[in-house]
């Protein structure tokens, strides 16, 4: 079943349900992470709060790149669109404070599941993949049904997310757990496997991951496997 399709027949309270994301990409500057990361929980968190239909943030950074991803949700598309003025000031803010410019993305969130809260120390490894045409309902099935499953065989594993962007075929998948690994501990290379191995034999083309620190984990997404 495609994303955001009513069954059939299901009543209003069983229909699928789409919460929304907005993704801002800071190329930060090492530096001025700390600070960015006190803006955005003592100026943007409250901020947002204020806005209609906002279902809070996360922060995501890498102390060695620069590189932080702050996502925004949103509880229908509706608010999503009426929100983009306020977040707009919002983020050319937090780039500044950043000493970095922002890319913006904006995603239906498929699939979310937590096995349980993540806490300080948390780290997330986030994979981006590109799918092929028509393959994108098998790509959701599939990360439900056995790459899920699988995640919660690994240590540490606290929850994990699906971000699809249907009209440019892009994913995002992320999984967080309670502590980054040791170094040489070898937790990556399988949680890369076990994120999106079955996802590329769907039809979905690795393209990218990145490892960070959990800063702020503030997102009230329902339950969504």
């Amino acid at each position: 079943m495609g994303i955001g399709r009513r069954r059939r027949g299901a009543p209003p309270e069983e229909k699928d349900a789409i919460v929304y994301a907005r993704s801002s990409t800071f190329d930060a500057h090492p530096s001025f992470i700390d600070e960015g990361i006190k803006h955005v929980r003592d100026t943007v968190m409250p901020a947002l709060a204020d806005i209609a239909g906002s279902a809070g943030m996360s922060l995501l950074v890498d102390r060695g790149s620069g590189l932080c991803i702050a996502t925004s949700s949103w509880t229908d598309d509706e608010a999503l669109r009426a929100s983009e003025a306020p977040v707009r000031q919002l983020r050319d803010r937090m780039a500044e404070v950043f000493h970095a410019t922002a890319t913006v993305s904006r995603w239906d969130i498929a699939a979310l599941h937590r096995d349980h809260r993540s806490h300080q120390g948390a780290w997330v490894r986030v994979a981006w993949l590109e799918v092929e045409p028509g393959h994108l309902d098998r790509v959701i099935d599939v990360y439900k049904m056995s790459s899920l499953p699988a995640m919660h065989d690994l240590e540490g594993f606290c929850s994990s997310s699906l971000l699809v962007d249907p009209a440019a075929g892009r994913v995002v998948s992320s999984m967080t757990f309670d502590k980054a690994p040791p170094a040489g501990g070898g937790t990556s290379e399988v949680a890369e496997n076990v994120g999106t191995s079955e996802m590329c034999e769907s039809g979905a083309r690795l393209l990218e991951v990145g490892e960070f620190e959990l800063a702020i984990a503030h997102l009230h997404v329902p339950e969504m496997a």
